[in-house]
């Protein structure tokens, strides 16, 4: 499996990669660890190879269903419990009425829980006949940070994946991949920092929203676009739901800029690029012609759409799949 998007965790990368080439993954997973720890980004990992449709190692990254999955707008991965508040009886009783309904267009339908803690002994034992013969298409990865609180028989139906911390070593590799415009010191202190949950460490080096924080994030955005590496692309748009319209609508036109500037860059007039977006605009010079302008026209469809009080997380959506297709 290709899971190099969830850092450290190597035994449970390996222990899923066999299970994948074997008998296949499970049904059911409850994914615990702390806040911070990766509990998203490997329960995205998970939903994406679920209904991944390419060649080779899954989640490939490439296909329509992982592009739709990464960008976090896939009919058939459905999400429960990110609103904040408990998990009531009555959402469980949709999710197992929900679950009869053949899939939309994957083979797969998966249902990512989080904060699965927060269900009530009601709401818990609604799923149990689900989790233990739901239809075969049905997929559940169940998240908490405290396993303990769910009952013994939704824990028993389950297979569980404890994810750990992150070796510091592994930590400060991670995230000079993550954030490259970042200086090496500010990296190893966030790694210092962060005690192994990598969670902290981002929040801490994305800062404040503004437009220093903007300009950065573009920058950070163009050139995780010119290595190619879908996943870490799509993963780096999910991040950003949590940012307002505005800031979003500014990393949009700062990223516009820069592939204006990397188009320059092939036309022979780099030198008139400015000495902060040099280095990120030559390595985006490196794409084609097309994929510039095609990447460009997503983010400027997308700084208009901000403008018309289109949701962070629609935006960011988009933003993956947009990039994604037009980098294919």
């Amino acid at each position: 499996m290709r899971l190099d998007a969830l850092a450290g965790n190597g035994a449970l990368k390996r222990q899923l990669s066999a299970q994948e080439a074997g008998r296949g993954l499970s049904h059911a997973y409850l994914i615990s660890g702390s806040a911070g720890s990766g509990k998203r980004t490997l329960a995205r990992l998970l939903a994406a190879a679920f209904v991944c449709s390419g060649s080779g190692a899954v989640p490939c990254g490439a296909c329509p269903g992982c592009r739709k999955v990464l960008g976090g707008i896939h009919p058939d991965v459905i999400t429960i419990g990110d609103d904040g508040k408990g998990i009531t009886v009555a959402q469980s009783r949709q999710i197992r009425a929900d679950a009869y309904v053949r899939p939309n267009e994957a083979p797969r339908k998966v249902y990512i829980i989080q904060n699965a803690q927060t269900m009530n002994a009601s709401a818990q034992n609604a799923l149990l006949k689900l989790l233990e013969e739901g239809p075969a298409y049905a997929a559940f990865l169940l998240l908490t940070d405290n396993p303990a609180a769910l009952l013994p028989t939704v824990r028993s139906r389950c297979e569980g994946l404890a994810l750990s911390p992150v070796p510091r070593a592994e930590a400060e590799a991670w995230l000079i991949r993550r954030f490259p415009g970042k200086e090496p010191e500010e990296i190893r202190n966030a790694a210092a920092g962060c005690g192994g949950l990598l969670g902290r460490a981002v929040e801490r080096l994305e800062g404040a929203q503004g437009d220093g924080a903007a300009a950065e994030a573009a920058r950070i955005l163009v050139a995780l676009l010119a290595k190619g590496d879908e996943l870490a692309l799509a993963a780096y748009c999910v991040s950003l739901e949590k940012w307002d319209r505005e800031a979003l609508a500014a990393l949009l036109d700062h990223s516009v800029a820069l592939l204006r500037d990397a188009l320059a860059f092939q036309a022979g007039a780099g030198q008139n690029v400015g000495p902060e977006e040099r280095e990120t605009a030559r390595q985006a010079a490196e794409l084609s012609r097309k994929t510039l302008l095609e990447s460009a026209g997503v983010l400027e469809a997308l700084r208009d759409a901000a403008e018309f009080h289109v949701g962070a997380g629609h935006l960011c959506g988009a933003l993956s799949a947009g990039l994604g297709q037009a980098g294919g």
